[in-house]
């Protein structure tokens, strides 16, 4: 019978070592990030950087799947769709997780059933762009032009349903003008219309289009954070131009599908984290016109409500709906 309790005990034991070891399994093979854009823009250039840098802690690659249309709601659904194992995440950012589902009402995925957040990523400001075509050299300027000519300029988005789409429908709205949107796939698909004149002005990731503004190929009259950024000191915010309180960052974030076992939800969170804290992922993702830092469930909850109510109320004021 003594015997037979140390046997036991053995067991239970040996069982205690696994079981933790079996938990630290996750990932054994390549695990999978989506993109909601194609190469080239500031989503593929941090979600890349990210994804390489948490291969290093995972021990295994993250292999980045873009897959552009629909303003994001192609990658968000294959996201939602695929099996919840922790081997394929979804790089999203404000436009799939806010501005689609307000604006969509036949969208093919629920953000708060499907999903579950890995974490918040990062925050980059827009930058109002405007053609050199365009007879303005001010903010001031520009609405007033656009007021003598209402109807007659156009403005390009990185597609239906997204930030930059909102953005520019929210200046819109508060500057009293009428602009027609023109989407496109990425902000930089719009620069050659943009520098000669086919596209009037965007809003648009200071990434790819600071380096146009400082080279004269385009102009720039303000920036969409609350606070000048630091990476663009000379440009004012458009909220101290006459548009108070406007305000309209782009912000990214990791998600799982729904029900991800936990053991590998925290692997994931524990990897984002570090490769966050990384001073050359930080620099590297300010290199591309964004501020790093990591947040967990209840950073993403209270970042999801804010924009959930102030994009709703811009959806609603402009009469905005997405086909």
């Amino acid at each position: 019978m003594r015997s037979k309790r140390l046997a036991l005990a053995a067991i239970l034991m040996a069982s205690s070592v696994v079981t933790p070891a079996l938990a630290q399994s996750f990932p054994t093979r390549p695990v999978t990030m989506v993109l909601p854009f194609g190469p080239g823009g500031a989503t593929d250039a941090i979600g890349r950087t990210v994804a390489e840098q948490m291969s290093k802690g995972l021990g295994q690659p993250v292999v980045v799947d873009n897959r552009a249309g629909a303003g994001g709601e192609i990658a968000a659904s294959a996201v939602a769709k695929a099996p919840a194992d922790g081997y394929t995440i979804f790089f999203a950012t404000v436009s799939t997780l806010v501005v689609l589902p307000l604006t969509k009402p036949k969208l093919s995925y629920d953000v708060t059933k499907d999903f579950v957040p890995v974490g918040l990523v990062a925050q980059s400001p827009n930058l109002l762009l405007i053609s050199p075509r365009v007879p303005a050299n001010s903010m001031k300027e520009l609405i007033a032009y656009a007021k003598e000519n209402p109807g007659k300029l156009n403005f390009a988005s990185s597609g239906n349903g997204t930030i930059t789409h909102l953005i520019g429908e929210m200046f819109k709205l508060q500057a009293g003008i009428d602009a027609i949107h023109v989407p496109y796939r990425t902000g930089v698909q719009a620069f050659t219309e943009l520098t000669e004149g086919q596209i009037h002005f965007s809003f648009d990731t200071i990434v790819w289009s600071l380096p146009q503004v400082r080279a004269g190929k385009l102009k720039s009259f303000g920036i969409t954070s609350a606070q000048r950024s630091k990476i663009a000191p000379e440009i004012p915010t458009v909220a101290e131009q006459g548009l108070p309180g406007f305000e309209g960052m782009t912000w990214y974030a990791i998600m799982a599908p729904a029900n991800t076992p936990a053991d590998a939800l925290a692997r994931l969170r524990k990897e984002l984290a570090a490769a966050l804290g990384d001073p050359a992922v930080i620099e590297k993702v300010k290199g591309f016109g964004a501020e790093a830092q990591y947040g967990g469930q209840a950073e993403y909850d209270a970042m999801l409500s804010k924009d959930m109510t102030k994009w709703s109320r811009v959806i609603k004021e402009g009469n905005i709906k997405v086909q």
